[in-house]
């Protein structure tokens, strides 16, 4: 993931994809992805497909895979706009392996805030390429589910898929 901020002149495309946890809205600037969200009802007129070989049809493709099983990892462009703390706790997310979880004081300490656990779920809660950045790995002491920007049943759904798809 890139740690430029994104530029707010050039042209945003964006692309829909029906998903076991929804339908998923996601948007580029510079042919890079830049925020992946749940779509709403503003979002209806968003197309179900994009250019061939874009970031948006590249990522679309790997998400289908994704919750296909098919696929652990996500290497479509992307490019998530944050503070230079956010960034390292995103980087951080993107090492916990498929199928795994880490507590937000295992990330605090990755990333040298020993004491940063609610630091690393405000980051966490502010990722805007959730699910390719698997901020839903992260748990609570003691392996509780909180802190999930989209709900913990979400959450659950995510890290129930990748439990099953284990290889």
């Amino acid at each position: 993931m890139r740690n430029e901020q994104p530029n707010t002149t050039a042209a945003t495309s964006r692309v829909r994809l029906e998903t076991p946890v929804g339908m998923l809205v996601f948007e580029a600037i510079n042919n890079a992805v830049c925020s992946i969200h749940l779509a709403t009802e503003l979002d209806a007129a968003v197309p179900f497909s994009a250019p061939e070989g874009s970031a948006l049809a590249i990522a679309a493709r790997q998400m289908g895979e994704y919750f296909e099983g098919k696929r652990t990892t996500f290497s479509f462009p992307m490019q998530a706009k944050g503070t230079p703390f956010q960034h390292q706790v995103w980087q951080a997310l993107n090492t916990i392996p498929y199928g795994e979880t880490r507590t937000y004081g295992d990330i605090a300490l990755q990333v040298g805030n020993p004491k940063g656990a609610r630091a690393v779920g405000g980051a966490c809660n502010k990722n805007p390429l959730w699910i390719a950045v698997p901020c839903h790995r992260v748990l609570g002491a003691g392996g509780s589910l909180t802190g999930y920007a989209y709900g913990t049943g979400i959450k659950q759904t995510l890290l129930a898929l990748e439990q099953s798809n284990q290889k």
